[in-house]
Parts: C-alpha cells; structure tokens; sequence
C-alpha cells in the first residue's frame, strides 16, 4: 500500500515537513560519500528554515503535556497494558524535558556559526557551492569521511529533541484513526463533513494501483479526485471506480 498524508492545519504541515527533514537528514549523515553529507547539511540549513519559523517548541511541550495528562487517566485500567503505559509515559516525559532543556531559538547556535551562514547564503544560489566560490567548503568535503560525519552530527544533535518530539505527537496522531474502506465512483470522491473534525487525513492506495489522489478539505468538505500517469507521469483524470482507504486523524 502505498499512504498519503494531508495535513488539515498549518501546524501539522510544519510537523510532516520536519519529519520528513529529520528523517532525511539523518539518513545522509549516516552515509559515507561526500555528496552525501553535502545533500545532509543542505537538508539541516532546510531544517532551521522550517523550525524557525513558529514557536514550535512550545506548542510540541503543550501537546505532549496533554497527551501525558491524557495517559494518566488510563491508569489502573484493567483494559490497558501497565508496562505498556509507563513505556509511553516515560518517552512522552523524557522528549519533554529535552525540549525544556534547549535554550533560545531553535538552532540558533547554527545562526551564529559564520561558516555556516556562507555555506547556507551560497546554497541558495543555483551552483553557488562550487570550489571557485567556497574554497573552505570544498576543503572540507575533501576531509576524513568520519571528521565530516563527527561535524554534521554535532550541528544536528542539539536539534534532536525537537525530532524526538514531533515524532511522539504524529505517532499518536496517525494511530488515533480507525481506517474506513471507500470508492471513488469515476475517479472522484467527495465527502461534507458536517462539523466532523479532524487534524489530518490518511489515505491508502494498493501498490499495484496506478491511481494517485488529488486532496482538497476545509472544514465543510473532502473532495478527492483520482488521477494516473502517462508515460511522462503527467497526471489525467481516472475515469475507472477507485477503492482506497481513508482515515480521519485528530488528537
């Protein structure tokens, strides 16, 4: 199956970029190749853009509080796991504190690094990073693949928790939906919502499927129109009934 996402609020938009983000830029820190810490470090400038851009730490803080405030009230339920509750109360607990724990605006520590600044500056222009330009640059993607590695996880480390937060907020967000099975009638499906509230949709299709969905919501209506790739993945209208899976995520 393949899922789509689509976030109802501006709030959850910022949180999916991130993780996305996150997720990139630790898969490239891990590698070995310079082009690989170069996509990293161009992924973490991207980070600081998007983190920077609300009071993100405080409204991830909020919502772990009342999830923890919301677990709490499971306690003594015969129905639920005791193990399984302190595990979830202590991760909740713990990303918390490390939040609480960062000082300033997020990244800020990257903001007063001057060599980063340049390299952030010249990436934002098409070709900007060539040797001619930033000699101290290319250097440094010429050194030791472990010095490169040790550098990029210390300017990403600080950041983590914001990572670890995030992650605990959308995890409980995408379970807390029950999957509903529907048809696209000629490829296009529509919903009123009728004071139905949600914090973001989760959409299945089969693998095999060549259908790729089309999402629009506000707070009235779900519209939904399916579309397929020609050869050149130009989408057009899928004119066939479309089975998928939809889920209403809300917190």
């Amino acid at each position: 199956m393949i899922t789509y996402e689509y976030p109802l609020s501006e709030r959850i938009r910022t949180l999916l970029r991130l993780e996305s983000l996150f997720d990139r830029a630790q898969y490239f820190v891990a590698a070995d190749d310079a082009m690989d810490h170069h996509v990293a470090l161009l992924t973490l400038f991207e980070i600081l853009e998007v983190a920077g851009r609300a009071d993100l730490k405080f409204d991830l803080v909020q919502e772990l509080e009342r999830q923890r405030q919301t677990l709490l009230s499971f306690r003594n339920n015969p129905e639920i796991s005791e193990d399984a509750l302190s595990g979830a109360l202590y991760e909740i607990e713990q990303a918390g504190a490390q939040m609480l724990a960062m000082h300033g605006k997020i990244g800020q520590y990257l903001r007063e690094n001057e060599w980063l600044m340049a390299v952030k500056n010249r990436a934002a222009i098409p070709g900007g990073v060539c040797e001619f330009d930033l000699p101290a640059y290319h250097f440094w993607l010429h050194r030791d693949v472990e010095q490169r590695r040790s550098g990029l996880a210390g300017w990403l480390s600080p950041i983590l928790p914001i990572s670890a937060g995030l992650s605990i907020v959308l995890r409980l967000l995408r379970a807390s939906g029950r999957p509903e099975r529907q048809l696209a009638a000629n490829g296009a499906y529509q919903l009123m919502l009728a004071g139905r509230t949600a914090q973001m949709l989760r959409l299945r299709v089969p693998r095999s499927d060549p259908y790729i969905p089309e999402i629009s919501a506000n707070k009235y209506a779900l519209n939904i129109r399916f579309t397929t790739p020609d050869g050149d993945l130009r989408p057009r209208s899928a004119e066939v009934d479309v089975a998928f899976e939809l889920t209403f995520c809300n917190l």
